[in-house]
């Protein structure tokens, strides 16, 4: 089969498209044959060797796919050849990746696609909705009423989390760039910021004046002592972006009102929540209010040159998606 793979750590440039002997499923796998596969942030510091994890080489790179089973191992139960699939937890703690014409899935990391949904659309939102799932709902304990404060809301992350934000009847408070003012509130964003304006602290108090019941930072800006100050009693902190960001921690404000800080990293999230995750998204999916901003398709054999744009900031608010059949 074909793939995209690495041999060694590195940077894009290591990224080979060629043949590979074509996986095997275990007992409780799904062989998938893949229709599209996409890239994430998490993908290039898998790649890179910023974020360690056990890979065997040549190692096939990504985690999100979407396609159809081929097989199913002889302890798998729900899935039959045929079935449109999706995951989006491959490519890392020792699974091979999904960027190939076919993946193994472990089944209780592999979802149904709903009927109507294109894999395309499915494989464009899914990591970021469910990052955004877990960080609102797991780990920010969102309930409806609330006040949030989403930062970095023109971003894939970011417009996923307004989106489930809203939907759970939360009011929501965005900072984007002002270019993505009018996407932000097209989705649902109650007020939108500009987060280069030199009074955004002023602005955000303003909006919120009576706090902010959870704040999610999707951007990496990490504006710890800035948020802090802005929660209200047992206000919610959830960070989950900016890899090698430093900042002080304003511990008497924190402890003062029963604040808490969460960091979330979406890999370390256990099957269990990642399902309950999927059960949101794919709901969200077939009800036609979980759609990605903007999509590019590529062949999967770009897969070096989709590294080096994500990298390099040049896909914000844009999914690059790959097919295998180009």
């Amino acid at each position: 089969m074909r793939a995209a793979y690495i041999q060694e750590l590195g940077p894009p440039g290591n990224i080979r498209f060629g043949e590979l002997p074509a996986p095997v499923p275990g007992p409780d796998d799904v062989l998938v044959d893949v229709v599209v596969a996409t890239v994430n942030h998490v993908d290039t510091f898998v790649r890179s060797g910023a974020w360690r994890t056990p890979l065997e080489f040549p190692f096939v790179v990504g985690r999100d796919l979407a396609g159809t089973v081929a097989a199913a191992g002889p302890g798998v139960a729900g899935f039959r050849p045929g079935d449109r699939v999706w995951s989006s937890s491959l490519g890392h703690a020792g699974r091979q990746g999904a960027a190939a014409e076919q993946a193994v899935v472990p089944v209780d990391r592999l979802y149904h696609l709903p009927g109507g949904v294109r894999p395309e659309d499915a494989v464009a939102v899914a990591h970021p909705a469910s990052t955004a799932y877990l960080a609102l709902f797991t780990h920010g304990r969102l309930r409806a009423g609330e006040t949030v404060v989403v930062v970095g809301a023109g971003g894939n992350v970011g417009a996923a989390t307004v989106v489930l934000a809203v939907a759970a009847g939360a009011r929501v408070v965005a900072t984007a760039s002002a270019a993505d003012a009018d996407y932000c509130r097209s989705i649902g964003a109650a007020e939108v910021l500009d987060y280069r304006d030199p009074d955004l602290a002023g602005r955000l108090h303003a909006a919120c004046p009576e706090g902010v019941d959870l704040y999610v930072d999707t951007a990496g800006a990490n504006d710890v002592e800035g948020a802090v100050e802005l929660l209200a009693r047992r206000g919610r902190l959830v960070l989950l972006a900016g890899l090698r960001t430093r900042r002080t921690l304003p511990v008497g404000a924190l402890y003062l009102k029963d604040c808490t800080i969460a960091g979330f990293a979406i890999s370390q999230a256990g099957v269990g929540e990642l399902a309950e995750a999927a059960v949101a998204v794919n709901r969200m999916l077939a009800e036609g209010r979980l759609r990605p901003r903007s999509v590019e398709i590529l062949s999967l054999s770009a897969m070096a040159e989709a590294h080096r744009r994500v990298e390099a900031g040049e896909a914000h608010g844009r999914r690059l998606v790959l097919c295998t059949g180009r």
